[in-house]
């Protein structure tokens, strides 16, 4: 009777163990899920569809601010290639086309591990002329020139300072910082290429007290 009751005591502990045993094989296997669905869902998200992005400098003032905090729309403005290390399994191509007035995040064409912010001045296939303060675009249906209206984006006295005149090839867009003082921008380096695109500004996240849509 004695020897009945010991046993009985011990079939509860083993049961425990293996309890355990398979719980933390589920918590694992948990864990696995959860890292593949990360896999599956989150990097395609990061790699072809947005991308934070923080401002830093005074170009783009009074719009957008050092420190803000931007989410980048890269829905087919962005070349991407796929691949591991030196293997690239496919490319995507853009196939967006960035509209005058657009701020777009792009690689600096002089050192492309920089990230630059700046606003669509120009088209491709355009000439733009910075002339007398004003720019001035010509265009097949504007052949003539038109003077390009900036009061949306500009705060009002604001002078385009330069003397610049660019015909634009069929890949490429001339670019301004809303600070024309203080932008280093296609005025002196000229324009940047499709290639170079990473986006347009999709959202203000931060300060939440400026947070905006675009």
């Amino acid at each position: 009777m004695m020897e009945n009751n010991n046993r009985e005591n011990l079939n509860p502990d083993i049961n425990n163990e293996e309890e355990v045993y398979y719980g933390v094989g589920s918590f694992i296997w948990e864990v696995v899920k959860v890292f593949f669905w990360a896999l599956i869902i989150i990097v395609p998200i990061r790699v072809f569809l947005f991308q934070p992005f923080f401002v830093q400098g005074a170009s783009m003032e009074p719009n957008f601010a050092d420190g803000d905090y931007l989410i980048v729309n890269e829905i087919g403005f962005k070349k991407t290639e796929v691949g591991f290390n030196d293997t690239r399994f496919f490319t995507v191509e853009a196939f967006n086309d960035f509209e005058r007035g657009d701020s777009i995040v792009f690689r600096y064409p002089k050192n492309p591990s920089q990230f630059f912010i700046k606003r669509v001045i120009a088209l491709p296939g355009e000439k733009v002329e910075v002339d007398d303060g004003k720019v001035y675009i010509f265009n097949e249906e504007n052949p003539e020139g038109f003077f390009l209206d900036e009061s949306e984006y500009l705060a009002e006295g604001v002078v385009t300072r330069g003397a610049v005149t660019r015909e634009l090839k069929n890949d490429e867009y001339f670019v301004m910082g809303d600070n024309r003082e203080f932008s280093h921008d296609s005025r002196a380096w000229g324009p940047i290429t499709k290639d170079d695109a990473i986006g347009k500004v999709l959202l203000r996240a931060w300060p939440v007290s400026n947070a905006d849509i675009f």
